[in-house]
C-alpha cells in the first residue's frame, strides 16, 4: 500500500493528545507515548506479582514432600504464575510498551492510525487483568495456563473468569495489531521506502499479523469451552460425540504463533542494539527483514509438535516434525546476521549491548533444546517432563523477558530523559544471569533423568536439581529487583539524558529526550537510512551531532 497518504497531521490535528494534568488525563489520554507508559505500569506490576508466586512454588520444591503447599494450592499458584506470565506479561510486553512509545517515532509519525483504539486496548488488557485477580480471590483454578479439555470442562474450580479473562486480552491483542500495522501502511514519513523502516517495526509488524490472524482461534475456543461446561454441548466430549484433540489442535493453532508474538519483537530489540553499540551497519538489512515474516508464516504451521504423544497419525508426527526443524532457518538466520554486525565492529560493552550478548546465548540454547523437541523419538522421552519446563523458560523468558530489560535500558534515556547507574546495571544483569541459569538449567538434567513437570511432589533422586534450582531463584529475583530499583531511582536521581546517549541512527534519536506530545513538526530526516553509521560518525569514536555518555 502506497504511504502518500502517511504525511505528518498538521497541528490543528493533534490538539487532542496535547499534555495535561492530572490521573483523569491519563486515563483519557489518546497519547501513544502515555498509553505505553500505563501499559509498562501495568505490566511491571503483573510480572512482580507473578514473579512472587514463582518463587513460592520453587520454595515448595526445595525439599521433596509438602512444606507448606498441597497438591491442589499447588496447581491453583502454577496456574496463576502461567496466566499472569504468558498473558499479562510475555505476550503484550514488548509490543506493548515499546511498540507503542515507539513505533510512531521510528517511522516519522505523531501517533498510531487509530488513537482511542489504542486506549480501548489498554482498557481491554486492565478488564482482563482484574477479571483474573478476581478469580484468584474467588479460589483461583487448578487447570493450568492451557485450560485442556477435559478438565476445565469439569473441574469444582472457578473456570469462567479466567476464560473470560484470556478472552478480554486477546481482544487487546487484536486491537494493538490492527493498529499498528495500519500505522505502518498509513502513516510512514513521506519518503519512507519500506526499505528504510528500521529493523523492530519489522519485528513488530510481523507480530502484528500474528495476533490479528491467529488469536481469535483462541477465543472462539474458549467460548466453546464454555459452551460446553455450562450448556452441555459436546464439542470436545467423546462421550457426546466430541473429539479432546480438537480443544489442543484449536489451542496450540493460536498458542504457538503466540511464541513468535513474543519472540519477534525480541528480535527486532536486539537488530536496533546490536548495530547501535557495534557501530556498524547491520549486516543483511532484508534477509532480517524477510525472516521475520517467514517466522510468522512457517511458526503458524508446526502447532501439532506439542501433540507428538498425544496419538497422532504418524504421516502428521512426521510433516510437523519436519516444519518444526525448518522454522529454525530463519531463526538461524537473525543470529549469523546478528553475529556478522559484531564482526570487526568497534564494540561498546554498554548495558544494552549486554543484555543482547545475553540473549543470543539464552536464545541458541532455547532453540537447540527446542530441535530436541521437533524430534520424534527424543520427544517422546522428554514430552511433559522438567526439560520442557527449562526449554519454555530459556526461550520465553530468557529471551524475550530478558531482551524486555533490555528495551528499558536502551529507551529508558528516550522515555523519560534520564541516565541510570551503568555500573548497578551491570551488576544486576550479572546476578539475573548466573540465576537464571542456575535456575533452569539443572531442570534439563532433571527433565532427562526422568522427573515430570506440574508436580508438586518428587522423589529424593531429584533433589539435587530442585535444590540448586531454587538457590538460583533467589539470585534471580535479587538481581531483577536490583535492575528495577536502578531504573526507577534514575527517574527521580539520574543525569539528564541528551536526545542521542548512544550515538542511534533511527529516529527517535533525532528528537528530545523525553520527546514531546508532538514529536515531528516537519517532515523528520532521512537522508541517511536507519543504520547507515558510516554516515553518522565521522570517525570511529565521535558520531555527528550526539554525545555518547559512557
Amino acid at each position: 500500500m502506497s504511504n502518500d497518504a502517511a504525511a505528518l497531521p498538521p497541528l490543528e490535528q493533534v490538539d487532542y493528545i496535547r499534555a495535561k494534568k492530572g490521573l483523569k488525563s491519563w486515563l483519557t489520554t489518546v497519547d501513544h507515548k502515555r498509553i505505553a507508559i500505563l501499559y509498562l505500569i501495568a505490566i511491571l506490576t503483573f510480572f512482580i506479582v507473578a514473579m512472587g508466586l514463582g518463587v513460592l512454588m520453587r520454595l515448595e520444591l526445595l525439599n521433596p514432600g509438602t512444606d507448606f503447599m498441597d497438591g491442589p494450592a499447588y496447581n491453583r499458584i502454577l496456574t496463576l504464575h502461567g496466566v499472569i506470565m504468558t498473558f499479562l506479561f510475555i505476550i503484550p510486553s514488548i509490543p506493548a510498551v515499546f511498540g507503542n512509545f515507539l513505533l510512531p517515532i521510528m517511522i516519522g509519525a505523531n501517533d498510531v492510525q487509530f488513537p482511542r483504539l489504542n486506549l480501548a486496548s489498554w482498557y481491554f488488557y486492565m478488564a482482563g487483568a482484574v477479571l483474573a485477580l478476581i478469580a484468584v480471590g474467588l479460589g483461583g483454578v487448578d487447570t493450568g495456563w492451557t485450560f485442556y479439555v477435559p478438565y476445565s470442562a469439569n473441574t469444582d474450580s472457578n473456570v469462567l473468569l479466567p476464560m473470560v479473562a484470556a478472552f478480554l486480552l486477546g481482544w487487546s491483542s487484536i486491537l494493538t495489531g490492527l493498529n499498528f500495522i495500519a500505522t505502518v501502511h498509513r502513516l510512514r514519513a513521506p519518503g519512507m521506502k519500506w526499505g528504510d523502516m528500521p529493523l523492530f517495526v519489522w519485528g513488530l509488524y510481523a507480530t502484528s499479523w500474528i495476533a490479528v490472524l491467529a488469536t481469535p482461534v483462541v477465543g472462539i475456543t474458549l467460548i466453546l469451552v464454555l459452551m460446553e461446561r455450562f450448556l452441555g454441548i459436546g464439542i470436545f466430549n467423546a462421550a457426546m460425540g466430541g473429539d479432546p484433540l480438537l480443544f489442543q489442535h484449536m489451542f496450540w493453532i493460536y498458542s504457538h504463533p503466540a511464541v513468535y508474538v513474543m519472540v519477534l519483537p525480541a528480535m527486532g530489540v536486539v537488530s536496533e542494539i546490536i548495530p547501535a553499540f557495534s557501530r556498524k551497519k547491520i549486516f543483511g538489512y532484508w534477509f532480517i527483514a524477510v525472516s521475520s515474516m517467514a517466522i510468522a508464516a512457517i511458526g503458524s504451521l508446526v502447532w501439532a509438535h506439542h501433540m507428538f504423544t498425544s496419538g497422532m497419525a504418524d504421516e502428521g508426527r512426521v510433516i510437523f516434525s519436519f516444519l518444526t526443524f525448518f522454522v529454525s532457518v530463519p531463526s538461524a538466520v537473525k543470529v549469523f546476521n546478528w553475529l556478522a554486525t559484531i564482526y570487526k565492529g568497534s564494540i561498546k560493552i554498554d548495558p544494552p549491548m549486554l543484555f543482547a550478548f545475553g540473549f543470543i546465548f539464552m536464545f541458541s540454547i532455547g532453540g537447540f533444546t527446542g530441535l530436541m523437541n521437533a524430534s520424534l523419538s527424543t520427544d517422546i522421552h522428554i514430552h511433559d517432563t522438567a526439560f520442557v519446563v527449562a526449554h519454555f523458560h530459556y526461550t520465553m523468558f530468557g529471551s524475550t523477558g530478558l531482551m524486555f530489560f533490555a528495551a528499558m535500558h536502551y529507551w529508558w534515556p528516550k522515555m523519560f530523559g534520564r541516565m541510570y547507574s551503568f555500573k548497578t546495571a551491570f551488576f544486576g544483569f550479572g546476578l539475573f544471569f548466573i540465576g537464571f541459569n542456575l535456575l533452569y538449567f539443572p531442570l534439563f538434567l532433571a527433565g532427562l533423568a526422568g522427573m515430570p513437570r506440574r508436580y508438586q511432589d518428587y522423589l529424593p533422586e531429584y533433589h539435587g536439581y530442585h535444590a540448586a534450582s531454587t538457590i538460583g531463584s533467589w539470585i534471580m529475583v535479587v538481581g531483577l529487583m536490583i535492575l528495577f530499583i536502578n531504573l526507577i531511582v534514575a527517574i527521580w536521581r539520574g543525569k539528564k539524558a541528551p536526545m542521542n546517549p548512544w550515538g542511534g541512527a533511527t529516529l527517535e534519536w533525532q528528537i528530545p529526550s523525553p520527546p514531546p506530545t508532538h514529536q515531528f513538526d516537519a517532515a523528520p530526516d532521512l537522508t541517511h537510512g536507519p543504520y547507515d553509521y558510516d554516515f553518522l560518525y565521522e570517525d570511529e569514536d565521535q558520531p555527528k551531532e550526539t554525545e555518547v555518555k559512557a
